[in-house]
C-alpha cells in the first residue's frame, strides 16, 4: 500500500526511467479527439503534465481534489516516442492560504546524458475540508490576465468533450476528473478534465500550424472545464509566432448553460524556436 506524505518545501521524489510509445499516446490523443499524427514521432509535451502529477503520487504526495493553478511546460528539446527519460523533481515550497494549502513543486525529465529534455514546475491548491476550489483570492495572488480580449484572438479549432471522452483520457489519481459525486464534493457541478488533457488541445495546434523545436510557457488554469462542454482554441500571434494560446469555454446549447465565450485555460508562450 501507498504511504501517503504531507508535502514538505525539500521533499524530494523517487527517481524512475519512463518513455512513452507511440501506442500510448495514438491511444489517449484520440480520446481526447486529437489526431495523433499531427506529431510525428515527438511526443506531446502535455504528457508530462500528468506524469509529473504522477511522479509525486508514486513518491506518496496525493494528488486527490488537488486543483492546478500555474503550469509551467518547457521543452527544451522535443522528446521522442520511444526515448527513455529520468524524471526527477522536488516540493520546492508549501504556503498557507485561506483556502488551503499552496504547493510549488519542480518536476523534470532527463535524458541519458542528464540533459534536461522537459521541465514542469507547477503550483496546486490542497483545499481545506468544506471550503470548494477555486484559484481566486482564496488560494494567493492571482496572476494578470494573459488574454485581456477574447474578440482579439484568432479562433482556430474546436472540440467537442462528453464524459465518455473524458473518462476515457483521466488515469487514477484525481476522481473529480471522472467521478460526478467527487467533483460535487469538491464544488464542481460535473467532473473537470484534468489541466493537462487541455493542454494537448493547445500543443496540437502549435504542433500542427507552428512546429516548435524548443519553448517556455506559462499555462493557467482560470476557469473548470466540464466534461460536456465544447471548447475551441485561440491565438494572439504576431509575423513571427503566437504570443498567448487560449481554450476557450463555448457558450452551450439551448439544452445546457448559455453565456458569454470564457477562457478556461490560456498559456503565454516566450523562447519559442521553430523546428
Amino acid at each position: 500500500m501507498t504511504v501517503w506524505h504531507e508535502p514538505i518545501a525539500g521533499f524530494q521524489y523517487q527517481t524512475h526511467v519512463i518513455e512513452t510509445s507511440t501506442q500510448t499516446q495514438t491511444e489517449r490523443l484520440e480520446a481526447c479527439g486529437v489526431d495523433p499524427s499531427v506529431f510525428g514521432d515527438d511526443v506531446d509535451p502535455a504528457f508530462y503534465i500528468g506524469l509529473a502529477i504522477h511522479a509525486g503520487i508514486d513518491s506518496g504526495i496525493s494528488a486527490e481534489g488537488n486543483i492546478n493553478m500555474l503550469q509551467r511546460l518547457i521543452q527544451h528539446r522535443p522528446a521522442k516516442l520511444g526515448e527513455a527519460l529520468t524524471v526527477k523533481g522536488e516540493i520546492t515550497a508549501v504556503t498557507q492560504v485561506p483556502r488551503g494549502i499552496r504547493v510549488d513543486t519542480d518536476v523534470w525529465f532527463e535524458d541519458e546524458t542528464g540533459a534536461r529534455v522537459i521541465s514542469c514546475p507547477r503550483t496546486s491548491l490542497r483545499p481545506q475540508a468544506n471550503q470548494g476550489a477555486s484559484n481566486g483570492p482564496g488560494a494567493g495572488q492571482r496572476p494578470e490576465n494573459v488574454i485581456t480580449d477574447v474578440s482579439a484572438l484568432a479562433r482556430l479549432d474546436i472540440y467537442q468533450l462528453t464524459p465518455e471522452r473524458v473518462k476515457a483520457y483521466s488515469i487514477e489519481g484525481n476522481s473529480i476528473h471522472y467521478e460526478q459525486e467527487a467533483a460535487e464534493k469538491a464544488g464542481f457541478r460535473a467532473p473537470l478534465i484534468g489541466g493537462g488533457m487541455g493542454v494537448h488541445y493547445l500543443t496540437a495546434q502549435m504542433w500542427q500550424d507552428r512546429r516548435p523545436h524548443a519553448f517556455d510557457t506559462a499555462i493557467y488554469f482560470r476557469r473548470p472545464i466540464f466534461w460536456d462542454e465544447a471548447v475551441q482554441v485561440g491565438v494572439i500571434e504576431t509575423p513571427d509566432q503566437w504570443q498567448a494560446m487560449g481554450l476557450l469555454k463555448l457558450p452551450m446549447n439551448d439544452e445546457g448553460e448559455g453565456g458569454s465565450t470564457k477562457v478556461g485555460t490560456e498559456m503565454a508562450i516566450s523562447d519559442y524556436q521553430p523546428a
